[in-house]
């Protein structure tokens, strides 16, 4: 099968990969992945527990901090539609800063906006 065209850069597209593979892996709404300031990666999916609840942006963010990064360079979010929660902006703001692009991408690959924090 071959993938859609989605326009991103390679290093973006490796982001989608690792986004739908942790949806994939689980079966959750949302998968997502960051690229911090040294080109690492971390990924994550929703999180929807009893007694914790977490989108699959705020977990891949929590992670990238968690291992010590600075900085985002890039963020990819696996999901149905292309609106994102606020509070899941404010935590990328909150570790990458202001203008960190935000690829919001549909489950075939498909951007389906593309935002700054």
């Amino acid at each position: 099968m071959t993938e859609p065209d989605s326009g991103l850069s390679a290093e973006d597209a490796k982001l989608v990969a690792l986004a739908r593979g942790a949806r994939g892996r689980v079966g959750a709404a949302e998968g997502a992945a960051v690229r911090d300031e040294t080109g690492r990666t971390y990924s994550g999916a929703t999180v929807a527990l009893p007694s914790l609840a977490l989108s699959a942006l705020r977990l891949a963010v929590a992670q990238a901090a968690a291992s010590g990064a600075r900085g985002l360079e890039a963020v990819v979010v696996v999901r149905r539609g292309p609106d994102l929660d606020p509070a899941d902006l404010d935590a990328v703001r909150d570790l990458g800063g202001q203008d960190v692009t935000v690829h919001v991408v549909g489950s075939d690959g498909t951007v389906l906006a593309t935002l700054a924090s």
